[in-house]
C-alpha cells in the first residue's frame, strides 16, 4: 500500500536553527540550521528507508508570512517576532538541501505549510493511502484518522487518536478544533475566549458536541465569568475556530504521483555538500575519486576516514564483576589506548562522588562500569557492582601505565575526580583541547556539538537521563541500563572524535601548539584547580557590608539626582528616566521598545559635559559595585570548599578564541586590576599561616610581542634598555612627557594593538573623533612597523580565514568577509591583536608547563601554583623560600618561549610576594 509522509519543514528548520550554534561555511554564510536540517533530514530518511517505510514523500514550507488568515483577521500571527537575521538568508539555503535530497520541496502563496500538508493528507487518504505527518504540532493532530498519524521525531513515538485524547482531556481528533478555537494560542494570536483553557475547552465541548453547541448553551449557563465570557466573545470564539481550520479545497501544487520516493541520487547531494564544505556529512556519503573536496574552513583532510558504524546504545556492556573488568583492561593495554570518562554527583570535580567509570576501545566497543549506584534510602534497591575500592586498584594500574594511552573530553575534570581518590592519569589526550587547536573560532568545543559537527550524531541529552526540575535524580539513581547507554556512549564518542582529530593535527599543522603548549598544560590546571586558594571568610562578610552601604548610598544619590525613586537595575526604567525625565540626547530603543542602557552606551554618556553625566557615572559606579558584591564578597563565601576551607576556581582552555585561559565560580579575570575596589578583594585571597602569597607578572608582553612581531626597532630598543615605553611614546606622539600625555601615550600604545577605530579611541581620550584619527595616524608615522603589521596580519586572514601565533595556534575568524559591516569590522579588530595575544598566551601556557620541574629540580617541589590571571601566576610558598623561589619562577618565565621562539626583545617578570595576594602586588 503506497505510504505518504509529510515533513512539517519550517518545524524542522527553528529545531535545527536552536540546536546548533552559529556556524558559517567557507565562504563566510550563515550555515548553522542549514547544516542542522540536513542532517536532521538525512537521519530521517535513512531510518525511514531501513524501516520500509514511505514510498512518497516531500517537504511542505511556509511561502510567505502572510495568508488567508490576515485576511481574516490583521492580528493574526501579530505579535510573532520576526525571524532572526542569521537565519533569513538560510531558507533559499535550506530548499536547496531539500532539494539535494531529491525531495519534492512544496509551497504554496497564501496558504500555511498545514493547509497544504492537510490538502496531500486528504487526497492520498482519498485513494486508499496510509499517511504519515513527520511532526507534533497541534494543530495538525486534527487530521489524525484511522490510516493517518503523526511521527514525533524529538520523541521517536507516533501519535494518533490516543494521544490527542491524552493531551486534551478525553477529545477526539475531529472536537481539536473546537477546543483550539476556545483556548486560543498566543503564539500565533488566536484570540479564542478569555480564561478558557485546554482543561475548561475540553469539558465544554464533551459536555454540548462541538463548539457551535457551546456557544448556543452559554445564556443557559451558571452566572459566572465563564458564561459572560462565553457570550461576549462568541463573535471571536468563531473566527477562532475559522483561523484553526486546515484548508483541504485547494489543488494540489503537484500530483500525488510526483512524490514518489526514489532514494537519495549521489550527484546533487555531494555538489550541496561541497558547497558549503559539510565535510562530516561528506564522509558519510563516501568519497569518489573524480569528485575531489575542497578545502574546507575547518581544513580537513582532503582523504576523510572510513566513517564509523552508528552509535549502538543498547550494545554496550554494563560490567559488574571483577573478570569483566579485568577483560576490559587486558585489552586496552594490548592496543596501547582507551577512552575514559567519569560519572560523578557534582559538576564540581573537587567535591563531586564518582558514581562510576566508562572505557571505550573502538566503536560500539564501550562499557560502563558502576561504583556507586543505589538510592539515598536505607531500603534502597542497591544494584549489583564492583566493590568500589578493588575497582579502583586496577583502574589506578590501568590509567597510570605509562604503555596505555588515555583518552579524554575535558580530561581535566576526570584527572582531579580520579586525582582526589590518589590515581594520576598518564600519558593522555583530550579532545576538547584537540578541536579548539584546530577549529578555534568556528564552532564550540563541547562533546555534544563536536559529535553534531564530525560525527552527524546526536548525544543522549543528559535531561532526558535523570530528568528536571524536582523529577530530577541523581545520576546514582538511574537504572544500570540508561546509566550504561548515557555513559558509555559519552567514551564512545571520545574514542571517534579522538581518531579523526588525531589525523588532522599533523595535516594542519596543529601538533605544534597541541603537542608543546596545551596538552602538556591539562594534569597542571587540574592540580592548580585541586590546589585552591584560601580567602578570608571574615574580610569577604566585611566586604559584603561595605559594599551594601556604598550600594545604598549610591542609590539614595541617583533617586536624589532622578528627583524620584526607580529601581536602578531596570533597564526599562533607568533609559525612561535619562532619555525621557532627564531628557538625555542620543539615546536609542530596541525592538522592544526599551531604551539602550549596556556599558557602552552609558559611558558615552558618562563623558558627556552636561548635567545628566553625573548620574550617569552615579549609575555605572552602582552596577560595579553590586557587580563585585553579587560575583565576589558574597559568591565567594558560598564557594569556600566545606573539606579544604579554600576556594577552587575552574579553569577552561577553550574558553577564550586566543588560546588565553578563563576560569569561572569564581571568574578571577574580572576583578578589576588597578581600583581600589579590586584591590580590596585581592586582599581577601590569602596564603596559610607560615607562608606566603608570591604573585609574577609579566610586564607589558603584548607590547614587547609586538615589537617582535611587528619588526619595530625603536621600541625594540627601548625594552633591550629598559626605557619606560609609554614615555618613550608619549615623546614621539606628543614631543613631551607629563603624567597627561604619558597616560594617553600609553591608552593609544594598548588600543592600537586592539584595532581600536578613531570613534573608539576618541571615547577613551575623550578627544574628537578627528583628534584621535591623528593620533593614529601620528602613531603609525612614528612606528610604520606597526601599521604594516595590522595590514599583513588582515590580508592574511582574509586570504586564509585564521591567524597563527608564533607556535603556530589557529584562530579562525569566518566573518571576516562578512556582509554585515558591524560583523565584518569586530573580525577584523580581533585578528588584529589575535596573534599578540594568543602567543601571550602560549608564552605563559609554557612557562607553567615548566614550572614544576624547575621547581622540583631546586629543591622546591612544595611550592605550589595556584592561579593564572592574565599575564600573572600566583604562588604559595614559605616566607624562608621566597628569594629561591623568585630565581626560578623568573628564569623560567623569562625563557618560556625558547628554544622554540627566539624573540627580539626580552620579557620583563615582576615579582611582588604578602600575606594576601592584594599586598603581593
Amino acid at each position: 500500500m503506497p505510504h505518504l509522509y509529510l515533513v512539517d519543514g519550517s518545524g524542522y528548520i527553528f529545531r535545527a536553527y536552536h540546536r546548533l550554534p552559529p556556524l558559517t561555511n567557507k565562504h563566510g554564510e550563515p550555515v548553522g540550521a542549514v547544516y542542522g536540517y540536513t542532517t536532521m533530514l538525512w537521519k530521517l530518511v535513512d531510518e525511514l528507508h531501513a524501516a520500509e517505510g514511505p514510498t512518497h514523500m516531500a517537504v511542505v514550507l511556509d511561502k510567505s508570512s502572510k495568508t488567508f488568515r490576515n485576511e481574516l483577521y490583521d492580528q493574526y500571527k501579530a505579535h510573532r517576532p520576526p525571524p532572526p537575521e542569521d537565519l533569513v538568508p538560510q531558507f533559499p539555503m535550506i530548499r536547496d538541501a531539500t532539494r539535494a535530497f531529491s525531495l519534492p520541496c512544496i509551497e504554496t502563496e497564501g496558504l500555511e505549510a498545514d493547509d497544504i500538508i492537510a490538502c496531500y493528507a486528504k487526497a492520498a487518504l482519498a485513494q486508499g493511502w496510509q499517511v504519515t505527518i513527520v511532526s507534533s504540532d497541534k494543530d495538525l493532530m486534527q487530521l489524525i484518522e484511522p490510516g493517518l498519524d503523526l511521527y514525533d521525531t524529538m520523541n521517536n513515538r507516533r501519535l494518533g487518536a490516543e494521544h490527542v485524547a491524552e493531551k486534551f482531556f478525553g477529545i477526539a481528533p475531529t472536537q481539536l478544533g473546537d477546543v483550539l478555537a476556545l483556548m486560543g494560542d498566543s503564539v500565533d494570536n488566536v484570540p479564542g475566549v478569555p480564561g478558557v483553557g485546554p482543561k475548561t475547552a475540553a469539558k465544554l465541548i464533551l459536555e454540548h458536541g462541538d463548539l457551535t453547541s457551546v456557544l448556543a448553551a452559554a445564556e443557559g449557563m451558571k452566572k459566572g465569568k465563564l458564561r459572560d465570557n462565553l457570550i461576549e466573545h462568541a463573535d471571536m470564539a468563531r473566527l477562532s475556530r475559522e483561523l484553526v481550520s486546515l484548508r483541504c479545497d485547494v489543488a494540489l501544487p503537484e500530483p500525488l504521483d510526483d512524490l514518489e520516493l526514489k532514494g537519495i541520487p549521489d550527484a546533487p547531494l555531494r555538489a550541496f555538500l561541497e558547497h558549503h564544505g559539510f565535510r562530516s556529512l561528506l564522509t558519510k556519503l563516501g568519497q569518489v575519486a573524480d569528485a575531489p573536496v575542497p578545502a574546507a574552513p575547518t581544513g580537513t583532510p582532503a582523504e576523510p576516514m572510513e566513517a564509523d558504524p552508528p552509535c549502538d546504545l543498547d550494545g554496550y556492556e554494563t560490567v559488574q564483576d571483577l573478570d569483566a573488568l579485568d577483560r576490559w583492561i587486558t585489552i586496552a593495554r594490548h592496543q596501547g589506548w582507551i577512552a575514559i570518562d567519569t560519572e560523578t554527583s557534582s559538576t564540581d570535580a573537587t567535591q563531586a562522588e564518582l558514581v562510576g567509570v566508562s572505557l571505550a576501545l573502538h566503536p560500539n566497543l564501550a562499557c560502563y562500569i558502576p561504583l556507586g549506584h543505589g538510592g539515598t534510602d536505607l531500603l534502597a534497591e542497591v544494584p549489583v557492582q564492583i566493590d568500589r575500592d578493588a575497582a579502583l586498584s586496577r583502574l589506578k594500574d590501568l590509567f597510570e601505565d605509562p604503555s596505555v594511552l588515555k583518552i579524554g573530553h575535558n580530561l581535566k575534570f576526570d584527572m582531579i575526580v580520579l586525582g582526589m581518590r590518589g590515581i594520576d592519569v598518564a600519558p593522555h589526550d583530550d579532545t576538547i583541547v584537540m578541536s579548539f587547536d584546530l577549529d578555534a573560532g568556528l564552532h564550540g568545543h563541547g562533546m555534544d556539538e563536536l559529535a553534531a559537527t564530525h560525527l552527524s550524531h546526536s548525544c543522549i541529552a543528559f535531561k532526558d537521563v535523570v530528568g528536571t526540575g524536582k523529577s530530577q535524580r541523581g545520576f546514582h539513581e538511574i537504572d544500570l541500563k540508561a546509566a550504561t547507554r548515557y555513559a558509555a556512549e559519552d567514551a564512545d564518542v571520545t574514542y571517534r572524535l579522538w581518531k579523526r582529530f588525531r589525523a588532522r593535527l599533523p595535516a594542519e599543522q596543529a601538533t605544534r601548539v597541541y603537542e608543546m603548549v596545551d596538552r602538556p598544560l591539562v594534569p597542571v590546571i587540574a592540580r592548580m584547580e585541586r590546589h585552591g586558594i584560601r580567602v578570608d571568610r571574615e574580610r569577604l562578610a566585611a566586604l559584603s557590608a561595605e559594599f551594601a552601604a556604598g550600594i545604598a548610598g549610591l542609590e539614595t544619590e541617583v533617586h536624589a539626582l532622578a528627583g524620584t525613586p526607580f529601581t536602578i537595575g531596570s533597564p526599562k526604567q533607568l533609559g525612561d528616566i535619562l532619555f525621557e525625565r532627564m531628557g538625555l540626547k542620543g539615546g536609542r530603543k530596541g525592538k522592544s521598545g526599551v531604551y539602550s542602557t549596556d556599558v557602552t552606551e552609558l559611558e558615552r554618556l558618562a563623558r558627556d559635559k552636561g548635567p545628566g553625566a553625573e548620574i550617569v557615572r552615579k549609575v555605572l559606579d552602582w552596577r560595579q559595585l553590586t557587580k563585585l558584591k553579587n560575583t565576589y564578597t558574597d559568591a565567594l563565601q558560598a564557594q569556600i570548599h566545606p573539606g579544604t576551607g579554600r576556594v577552587h576556581t575552574s579553569y577552561s582552555l577553550t574558553g577564550a578564541q586566543t588560546g588565553r585561559l578563563s576560569s569561572t565560580e569564581p571568574n578571577l579575570q574580572n576583578i578589576p586590576i588597578r581600583t581600589e575596589v579590586g584591590r580590596q578583594i585581592r586582599e581577601a585571597f590569602v596564603a596559610e599561616p607560615g607562608n606566603v602569597l608570591l604573585a609574577a607578572d609579566y610586564s607589558q608582553i603584548e607590547l614587547r610581542l609586538a615589537a617582535h612581531m611587528a619588526d619595530v626597532p625603536a621600541l625594540r630598543d627601548a625594552f633591550a634598555n629598559g626605557d619606560d615605553i609609554h614615555s618613550l611614546t608619549a615623546t614621539e606622539l606628543f614631543g613631551e612627557v607629563n603624567r597627561d600625555t604619558r597616560a594617553r601615550a600609553k591608552t593609544i600604545n594598548f588600543a592600537i594593538l586592539y584595532g581600536i577605530s578613531r570613534w573608539g579611541l576618541a571615547g577613551r581620550l575623550e578627544v574628537t573623533p578627528d583628534e584621535a584619527q591623528a593620533m593614529i595616524d601620528r602613531y603609525f608615522e612614528r612606528f610604520p612597523g606597526i601599521n604594516r603589521y595590522m595590514a599583513e596580519t588582515l590580508e592574511a586572514v582574509r586570504d586564509q580565514g585564521f591567524t597563527t601565533t608564533l607556535f603556530g595556534r589557529k584562530t579562525w575568524f569566518p566573518r571576516i568577509k562578512s556582509k554585515n559591516q558591524g560583523e565584518r569590522q569586530g573580525a577584523e579588530r580581533a585578528a588584529i591583536n589575535a596573534p599578540i595575544q594568543g602567543t601571550s598566551a602560549d608564552i605563559i601556557k609554557r612557562a607553567m608547563v615548566r614550572m614544576e620541574p624547575a621547581l622540583a629540580a631546586a629543591g622546591l617541589g612544595h611550592v605550589r601554583m595556584l592561579l593564572q590571571v592574565h599575564d600573572e601566576l600566583v604562588f604559595e610558598l614559605p616566607e624562608d623560600d621566597v628569594a629561591a623561589a623568585s630565581a626560578v619562577i623568573r628564569g623560567v618565565m623569562e625563557t618560556a618561549a625558547e628554544p622554540a621562539v627566539k624573540l627580539s626583545v626580552p620579557l620583563g617578570v615582576e615579582i611582588g610576594t604578602g600575606q594576601s595576594w592584594g599586598a603581593a602586588h
